[in-house]
Parts: C-alpha cells; structure tokens; sequence
C-alpha cells in the first residue's frame, strides 16, 4: 500500500509535535544547507501572485536540497481558468514531486490538494499564510529559547497572516493579543479555534481595538501591509483607518525593553512602521525573512521523504 500524502494547507494540519519537529529540523538545516535528500525530484510553484521571498526561498531550497524547480506563472497555468483545478492537479501529479501554490482564493488551494497526488503546499491564500507563521515562530523561538508563555501582539489588519498566526501560537501555548480596527477583525471560526487551542495549552488570545493595550508588555510586536494584494483600491481609506496601529517608537514603549519586531515584508515603511523602528536594535525583520528558507526546506522534507 503506498504511504497517503499529506498537505501543508493550513498551521493545523501539524500537530504540536509535528510543529516542534519542524523546527528541530529547521535548525539542522541552518547548520548544513546542502544536502541531496531532493535528488532526481521535481517541485513546482503555481504563483497566481507576484512573489519575492516565496519564489526565490522556495527555488533556492529546492536547490540547496539538490532537486529542481520551476515556477508557473498564470500564463502557463491558470488554474480554474485555463483548466479546471482538478485536471492541472492530476496533470502536475504526473510530473512533480511537490506543488507549492499562492492563490488568491483559499478554496483553490484546497481543490488542489484534494486532488493532487503529490504534497500541496499552500504559498499564500487570502485566508491562510502557514509557511510565513512557521518561521515567525521558529525566529521567535531561536532568539528568545522557548515561545510558551510569551506574548505577540498583531498590529493592523486581520489577514491571513494574523490567522496563522492565531493558529500557531495558540497550539504552543504563547499568548497572542491582536489589535485592529472595527470590521477588519480575524475570521470568526478561526479565532474560536485559536481560543479552543489556547484553553488546552494556556495560551491567552485576545482581540482588541486598542493598539497601546496590546502593545503593553509584549515580547514581540508584529505588523503587516495594511492593504495586501487585491485590495489596492482600497489602500487610501485603509490607510486612515489603521493610521493609529502604526509600530512606531511611541508603540515601541508600550512593549518590553528587549521585544522583538517582525514584520513579514513587503514593509511600506512609514505606513504601518516607521524606519526608526524598522531598522532598531528589536528588529529581527531579515533574520524572519531568512528563515522562510530554512523552515520551508524542512516543511518539505516532511511531506516528500518517506
């Protein structure tokens, strides 16, 4: 009987233990880069969105892990357009190993894997961002020893990337306070998931819209854009709605001497954190963006090596 495959859709598809192996392996790799578990496998990425750090950390793993990579724009695959989502799913299943996709809509990501023979690993969707939390957390984790019991405080809107990371700390036990404004609040069931979890590990989750209450005492404060891909037209009145949720030295000293600032880039810098802040001793923006890398390659390693 062959071994069923597994997909990287969401924070939840790893349990605690599986998270926390992640990440042992994410520091082997640091440590060694080049090794030839990838030999003679094939890894594509559909990319409905422009990309910087998945594209290239996503090619450049694969590499270092000895196996190739393309990259499939919409102008070769335009799933659910072009073709239906169920037959480049079967089709690429033939040819690949692995398929990493970043999506616009959630459900497309979901429909890939479902029919897919190789893993799916979701690059980004509009609902969920999983690599990028996974590395957060491990930044966190290799700076700071231990996350349980820590506290992140999100400022800005309630995207996907706030919804993994509702996800992930929740599950290892670090208490995570959101600040953001009326009506751009995290998805209903995916904050009543992080509660349920943070009950069973002890982790508080809180949803506020006062960004100084959040701030206060945090360990590690985290933004994102506050208009993501897609939403361009709506970046002038968002920009006056989350004006107050700026990460700025104001907001810095709210938080512990010592907090760690994260952003997961593309910043806007002087929207939703000022350069000072960006460029401070707390930051530890590019060492998150370098660990993409690092944890990606081992999130792979999981789902291909039998």
């Amino acid at each position: 009987m062959p071994v069923k495959k597994r997909d990287f859709i969401s924070i939840s598809d790893f349990s605690v233990e599986e998270i926390q192996g992640v990440f042992a392996k994410t520091e082997e790799l640091k440590k060694n880069k080049f090794q030839d578990a990838f030999k003679n496998k094939a890894v594509g990425l559909i990319f409905q969105k422009p990309s910087l750090r998945t594209r290239v950390s996503f090619q450049v793993g694969v590499w270092q892990l000895g196996g190739q990579c393309m990259s499939l724009s919409p102008a070769e695959v335009n799933i659910g357009v072009r073709e239906s989502i169920k037959d480049a799913a079967k089709t690429l299943s033939r040819y690949l190993d692995l398929i990493v996709a970043r999506v616009f809509k959630h459900r497309e990501v979901e429909e890939l894997g479902q029919h897919a023979l190789v893993p799916v690993i979701n690059g980004l969707s509009d609902l969920f961002h999983p690599c990028q939390a996974l590395a957060d957390i491990f930044t966190v984790k290799e700076k700071r020893g231990n996350v349980r019991g820590l506290t992140l405080s999100y400022l800005g809107d309630g995207n996907n990337v706030c919804n993994s990371l509702l996800q992930i700390t929740a599950m290892l036990g670090m208490n995570m306070k959101v600040a953001c404004p009326k009506g751009y609040t995290p998805n209903k069931d995916i904050l009543g998931f992080a509660q349920a979890q943070g009950k069973k590990s002890g982790a508080s989750i809180v949803v506020t819209p006062d960004p100084r209450e959040a701030a206060h005492d945090a360990d590690v404060l985290y933004t994102d854009v506050w208009a993501s891909m897609g939403q361009e037209r709506e970046a002038a009145r968002r920009a006056k709605i989350f004006k107050k949720y700026q990460i700025n030295k104001e907001i810095l000293g709210f938080a512990k001497k010592n907090v760690l600032v994260m952003h997961c880039l593309p910043a806007h810098r002087g929207m939703e954190i000022t350069d000072d802040v960006m460029d401070s001793p707390n930051s530890v923006v590019f060492d998150e963006a370098e660990n993409r890398l690092h944890v990606q390659k081992a999130i792979m390693l999981k789902l291909v090596e039998k």
